[in-house]
């Protein structure tokens, strides 16, 4: 049974009846125990042994407060202070540190007993000594209460398994992100309203949560459901958990109830809708500004008549648990306007508005105005205002457009929101090598004298810059001249002179001519 009433007055009740309940007959002790019980929501065996107990002599233990008194206490808020009001655990350690330090400065004038308490307090032991300091040093409060803690106290909690087939009118309210991969700045967001009976769904762009947005969006989403709304199922989210939405919802005779946190089954029938409606459509990227709210609101449009006059969803009949397995079954899939009219609940008048709806409603046309909307919307993907350029609005040949609906397939995707534009990363700056300003003379080096090594050009580097070069440079250097020297390779033989430069005779071959060159030379690298 619930508990009726607090711990401090449950204790004063049985202090008040406790002498009267143990000098009662037996049928006096029955009905006090029965008025006992139903006013403290105690279970009876418990509430005989609360009554019935001995008040038991006090034993003697230990007095802490003659090893922990006033003066320990005193130095430990100083030292409490001192450190910034840390908690007990971190301070323990600090107090080896920080006494001392104080000591030296004059800051505190301790005799060594008391010193020698304060190195062996317990954090347990702080705690208790410091208590009455931190209630006062908090305003009185023993703990600092969350931000709208009240107002979701205010608001009963309603599980997935509360809703017992409501009538149209009680929807789940959430918020999907349009962040991209990032959730810092400034980003559009999307409400979405999921009707628990029929499945009817709204989208409403919002481009900042906070309490207005939310409830301008609610009065938007709420005049164009086709029925009227009766109830509001929230997450916990403090763009809805606040005095200011929790009360305009109230004062329009809105039922106000709220999941449970980080369960985010209990608001299965939006969370459904998050990914099937404005994911599937949407997708995942960054919009930010008024165009992009503006090119949201014209999709939305759109797809509240398209999803919810002909596109099927299932909705859940029944579930069976037999041991591990869980067994489901469902209605046959229906649009959500079908649902609507098949429903009793709803009025005839409002019946005949979606009739005439639906009759006016071309899903052809409204195709075709989907996509449009998602080729505008596509433009803005991951793009700020700023950078936006004037564009011509999207213009949609109906009968080509029907016409295409045969081999649309062969295209694979065709949500523009799906295909991301092709952006080149720019290449980050190389650094300047210090090698640079010695490049040509590096070459002319190589090109007098073609069995250089790497080594010695090191070496003839380093005594023209010592501070620059060094030993460990010689990896580097032999790379640069392999591939000067792969370089110049090259040239030679597309210029040919290689073949210029042979020798006239074997004789000047043997001679050893310095004009003789081969590709064995270029390519040659001394370790």
């Amino acid at each position: 049974m619930a508990r009726r009433i607090s711990m401090a007055r449950r204790t004063e009740l049985v202090e008040a009846i406790i002498e009267r309940y143990r000098s009662s007959c037996r049928a006096d002790k029955q009905r006090i125990l029965d008025e006992f019980v139903a006013v403290t929501g105690y279970h009876r065996k418990h509430a005989i042994r609360v009554l019935a107990r001995r008040k038991q002599p006090s034993r003697g233990h230990k007095n802490t407060s003659l090893r922990y008194g006033s003066d320990v206490r005193d130095a430990l808020i100083v030292l409490w202070e001192v450190s910034e009001r840390l908690c007990s655990k971190r301070l323990k350690p600090l107090i080896p540190v920080l006494l001392p330090a104080l000591e030296r400065h004059g800051r505190l004038e301790l005799d060594a007993a008391l010193c020698g308490k304060l190195m062996t307090v317990s954090p347990a032991t702080m705690d208790r000594l410091l208590t009455e300091v931190r209630i006062v040093a908090r305003g009185g409060q023993r703990r600092r209460a969350g931000m709208s803690s009240a107002v979701r106290r205010s608001v009963p909690v309603r599980t997935f398994g509360d809703w017992n087939d409501p009538p149209p009118g009680f929807v789940e309210v959430d918020f999907v992100a349009h962040s991209g991969t990032s959730s810092s700045g400034s980003f559009v967001q999307t409400m979405v309203l999921t009707d628990i009976s029929t499945g009817w769904t709204e989208c409403v762009p919002v481009r900042t949560r906070d309490s207005g947005n939310v409830i301008v969006a609610i009065k938007q989403a709420r005049s164009q459901f086709p029925f009227p709304l009766l109830g509001v199922d929230f997450d916990n989210d403090s763009a809805f958990m606040n005095e200011f939405v929790v009360s305009w919802c109230r004062s329009e005779n809105l039922e106000v109830t709220r999941s449970r946190a980080y369960r985010k089954n209990d608001q299965a029938h939006v969370e459904q809708k998050n990914g099937a409606i404005v994911r599937r459509l949407v997708g995942y990227g960054r919009f930010v500004g008024t165009e992009a709210t503006i090119a949201l609101s014209q999709l939305y449009a759109v797809v509240r008549l398209y999803g919810n006059l002909f596109q099927p969803s299932f909705k859940l009949q029944d579930k069976t648990r037999i041991g591990a397995r869980v067994i489901k079954r469902y209605h046959p899939p229906a649009p959500p306007a079908a649902r609507v009219l098949a429903n009793s609940s709803v009025a005839e008048a409002d019946k005949k508005q979606l009739q005439a709806m639906l009759e006016n409603s071309d899903p052809v046309l409204l195709f075709a105005s989907l996509r449009a909307a998602q080729e505008e919307l596509g433009r803005r993907v991951d793009r700020r205002g700023a950078n936006q350029k004037l564009e011509e609005p999207v213009v949609v040949d109906l009968q080509r457009f029907a016409a295409n609906l045969k081999i649309a397939w062969k295209n694979g995707e065709t949500r523009p929101t799906h295909r991301r534009p092709y952006r080149r990363t720019k290449p980050w700056p190389k650094r300047p090598s210090m090698y640079e300003p010695f490049e040509a003379q590096i070459k002319e080096w190589l090109k007098d004298e073609p069995a250089l090594s790497a080594a010695g050009v090191l070496q003839r580097l380093t005594e023209i810059d010592p501070a620059r070069f060094k030993a460990k440079n010689i990896r580097m250097v032999q790379r640069l001249v392999k591939a000067w020297r792969m370089e110049m390779a090259g040239l030679v033989i597309l210029d040919g002179g290689w073949i210029k430069s042979l020798p006239a005779s074997p004789a000047a071959a043997a001679a050893g001519d310095a004009g003789f060159l081969t590709l064995a030379t270029f390519g040659n690298i001394s370790r």
